[in-house]
């Protein structure tokens, strides 16, 4: 689907999509763009592209024919900005008489260069440079590529095929019949005995028929309370692809996160193991100059394998992190993640949302769809009713009817008909029983949502205060431990203490490090917790 939005400003008219530009939406757009072009002739045309998810092949070479007919194309994010790349390198590219001359300039140039560096090329070509995101571009690349999303966006397509089947029903069926048949009867099969003086059979005959038939429901409330009841399907599906969005992106976001937590403890652990290779440095040169003893260094360089093998370690966590994160984007396996938010990390932003239960209870999508399931069942009741009430058609055709089709006259049949059911052993009230069970049960389960969601809000706020006082210990503990380095070190070095006060320091600092990370997580992804607890994640961190 498409919005196309018109905003005139002065000498500027802006043309906004939102949504998908493919299928017969693009000569929808295409017609816009003419019409939009013959009344705005001494305006500039910008194509705005900020809000487009999706562009096919179709949608592309329009764009491109818009950009050479001198439009604009403007947009912020990942998808318009490939889009507009994409078309800058179509457009960009030579026609075929320039492009055969700067190959026959080239060529001897190439075949050289090609032969002299066959093997390094040949193993860049397979290289593709790393993705990277930041998490406003991550969560927009997984609302738009992770699965679970395409199949919740195609289960929402499909509730609106049942909503057209369910309407189809309530509309006129009109169909064509022809036949040409021919009929032969066996008298004594079709009566039981023979008759004297008529023959065993009669015919054969021959019979043509051909025309139009029609039927249509003038009275029949089962099929509009079954028409409601698929518009509200369309409610409850809407409401389940939000809620899948909504989980996505708290996946992705806690993904990231743990990415960008995994980043910081590589460089944590990093810098202690250049402070250990110093301080290691430091006994050894001690010991040479007969000032220290072996035992110093020995300490020294044990504690600088201790922090080498942290390092591996934490390698290894942020590889796992950027493999799981890649998983929930779709990305091609064979290509790396690059996080560009790492600075961001040590920030620690304010949540901008409402963070109370009852904002909770009016956004959260899960309420939405338990609700519009309430109205399917209320309205499967109904129709369970109302179907002892007397049903009203109308139906018939007109044909050229004949014994073949040059001998033909034509005819009609009108006819109307009332049905009335008066016995259905038992279904109607079984339908009604089994409507009234569903309203229980989602009576049910919208309690113990509600309740789900009131503990989520209230522990998500809980943690997020307790992991903002955490980050502000955390830190002045990372200083106090530099500190106390510093100072370790100095005493070692002249001589008043040896390292053993050097390697608790470097303990302390390690455990400064972690707590200062683990703090920072908690404060960002508690952050997470509450915007996905009152159903606001998608939107504060999708704009």
């Amino acid at each position: 689907m498409l919005r196309i939005t018109t905003i005139d400003a002065d000498q500027r008219v802006t043309l906004k999509l939102e949504g998908k530009l493919s299928g017969a939406w693009v000569e929808e757009f295409e017609r816009c763009w003419q019409t939009s072009a013959n009344i705005y002739r001494r305006k500039t045309l910008v194509v705005d592209l900020s809000e487009v998810t999706f562009a096919d092949l179709d949608g592309k070479r329009l764009l491109s024919s818009i950009s050479t007919q001198g439009g604009v194309l403007a947009g912020t994010g990942l998808v318009p900005k490939s889009i507009i790349d994409e078309i800058a390198k179509f457009q960009a590219k030579p026609d075929k008489a320039t492009e055969k001359l700067m190959k026959q300039g080239i060529l001897k140039v190439v075949l050289v260069l090609l032969f002299a560096s066959f093997g390094v090329i040949g193993v860049r070509g397979q290289e593709q440079a790393p993705l990277r995101l930041t998490l406003h571009d991550a969560v927009a690349m997984a609302l738009q590529e992770n699965p679970q999303v395409q199949i919740a966006t195609l289960n929402f397509v499909e509730s609106h095929k049942d909503q057209d089947i369910a309407r189809s029903a309530l509309l006129p069926q009109v169909g064509l019949e022809v036949f040409d048949r021919a009929e032969r009867l066996n008298i004594y099969a079709q009566f039981g005995s023979p008759f004297p003086g008529i023959p065993e059979h009669v015919g054969p005959f021959q019979f043509f028929q051909a025309g139009p038939n029609f039927s249509m429901p003038l009275f029949d409330l089962t099929l509009w309370r079954r028409y409601r009841a698929a518009h509200q399907g369309v409610i409850a599906s809407q409401a389940q692809d939000s809620g899948v969005r909504e989980q996505i992106v708290l996946l992705v976001v806690s993904q990231y996160l743990a990415g960008l937590r995994a980043n910081a403890a590589v460089s944590a652990a990093r810098s202690r193991v250049d402070l250990a290779q110093a301080l290691f440095n430091q006994a050894d040169d001690l010991q040479k100059h007969g000032v220290g003893t072996g035992i110093d260094t020995l300490r020294a360089n044990v504690e600088l394998q201790n922090e080498k093998q942290r390092f591996l370690e934490a390698e290894t966590q942020q590889q796992v992190a950027l493999y799981g994160l890649a998983r929930l984007l779709n990305v091609d396996p064979h290509r790396e993640v690059d996080l560009a938010d790492t600075p961001s990390f040590y920030e620690t932003p304010e949540i901008q949302a409402n963070q109370s239960i009852e904002q909770a209870y009016v956004a959260r999508p899960e309420i939405h769809a338990l609700t519009a399931r309430r109205r399917i069942a209320e309205l499967s009741k109904r129709a369970a009713s109302e179907s002892r009430l007397p049903k009203l058609t109308v139906s018939g055709g007109w044909a050229e009817q004949g014994l073949s089709a040059p001998s033909s006259i034509p005819t009609y049949v009108y006819q109307a008909t009332v049905d009335m059911p008066l016995f259905t052993g038992g279904r109607i009230h079984a339908e009604m029983a089994k409507a009234d069970i569903e309203l229980k049960k989602v009576d049910r389960e919208e309690a113990d949502l509600r309740n789900q969601i009131a503990l989520e809000v209230k522990t998500a706020v809980a943690q997020f205060e307790s992991a903002r006082n955490q980050v502000d210990v955390a830190n002045l503990g990372v200083n106090l431990a530099k500190q106390e380095v510093s100072q370790a070190r100095d005493r070692f070095q002249a001589g008043v203490a040896n390292n053993i006060e050097v390697i608790s320091a470097q303990d302390a600092l390690a455990r400064a490090n972690d707590n200062q990370i683990v703090a920072l997580y908690r404060y960002n992804q508690s952050r997470a917790d509450i915007a996905h607890a009152v159903g606001q994640i998608e939107q504060l961190y999708s704009k």
